[in-house]
C-alpha cells in the first residue's frame, strides 16, 4: 500500500483535481445559461410555440445539431483559433473552456427543450386564459414547472462535462486527463492512471447524488 501511494505525485494530483473542478464549474455555469436560452428559443419558436417562427427555429436547430454532433476532440482542434482569440493561448485549463462550453451548451439546450415540452399544456392555457403575457408565461409558468427536468438535465450535462475535461486534458488543458495521460499512460505508471480515474468517479458520483437530491426536492408531482 505504501509503495502504491509513493508512486503518485500527490501535490500534482490534487492540483490536477482542482483544475478539473475549475473547468467543470466554470463551463457548467455558462453551459447552464446558454443552454437555457437556446432551449427556450427552440421551444418558443417551434411549430405551435408561443413565438412560432420557422426560420429562427431552423437556424437555432441547425446550430444545436451541428455542434452537438461534432466529436469533442475534433471540436477542440476546430476551435483553436477562436480559443487563442478569446483566451490568448491554446494551453491550460482556461483555454479548454470555450470548446467545452460550445460543445455542451447545445447538448443541454436539447434537454431544456424536452423538459419544456413536458410541461402540462393545460397549465399554459390556464395562464393564457387569465391574461398572462407570453413572457409572463415563460418566467412564471414554463420555467418553474420545468425545474425538475432542467435540474435533471443539468446533472447529466455536468457529468458529460467531466468527460470533456478529461479529453481536453489529452491536448494540454490540464486537469486529471492530462496527468492520467502524461504521467500515467505515457510514463507507464498505471497507478497514476488508476488514481485519476477513481477521483473522476468520485466527482461524478457526488454530482449525480446532489443532482438527484435537488431534483427530488424541487419535483412537486
Amino acid at each position: 500500500m505504501s509503495e502504491w501511494i509513493q508512486n503518485v505525485d500527490w501535490p500534482s494530483m490534487w492540483l490536477s483535481t482542482g483544475q478539473t473542478l475549475y473547468m467543470t464549474i466554470i463551463s457548467g455555469f455558462f453551459t447552464f445559461f446558454l443552454g437555457i436560452i437556446l432551449g427556450l428559443l427552440l421551444y418558443l419558436t417551434a411549430k405551435d410555440g408561443l413565438l412560432e417562427n420557422a426560420t429562427v427555429y431552423g437556424l437555432i436547430a441547425a446550430f444545436v445539431n451541428v455542434f452537438r454532433s461534432i466529436p469533442f476532440i475534433i471540436l477542440i482542434i476546430l476551435l483553436i483559433p477562436l480559443t487563442v482569440i478569446i483566451i490568448g493561448t491554446m494551453i491550460g485549463a482556461s483555454a479548454a473552456l470555450p470548446s467545452i462550453i460550445i460543445g455542451a451548451a447545445p447538448f443541454y439546450a436539447r434537454l431544456v427543450e424536452i423538459g419544456l415540452r413536458e410541461v402540462d399544456k393545460g397549465v399554459i392555457e390556464a395562464a393564457q386564459a387569465m391574461g398572462a403575457t407570453k413572457w409572463q408565461i415563460v418566467w412564471k409558468v414554463l420555467l418553474p414547472e420545468a425545474i425538475p427536468a432542467l435540474t435533471s438535465g443539468m446533472t447529466v450535462t455536468l457529468i458529460a462535462l467531466i468527460g470533456n475535461t478529461a479529453m481536453a486534458g489529452v491536448v494540454g488543458a490540464g486537469g486529471l486527463g492530462t496527468i492520467a495521460y502524461n504521467e500515467g499512460f505515457q510514463a507507464n505508471n498505471n497507478t497514476i492512471t488508476l488514481v485519476a480515474t477513481v477521483i473522476i468517479l468520485v466527482i461524478v458520483f457526488i454530482i449525480q447524488y446532489v443532482g438527484d437530491y435537488i431534483t427530488r426536492r424541487v419535483d412537486k408531482r
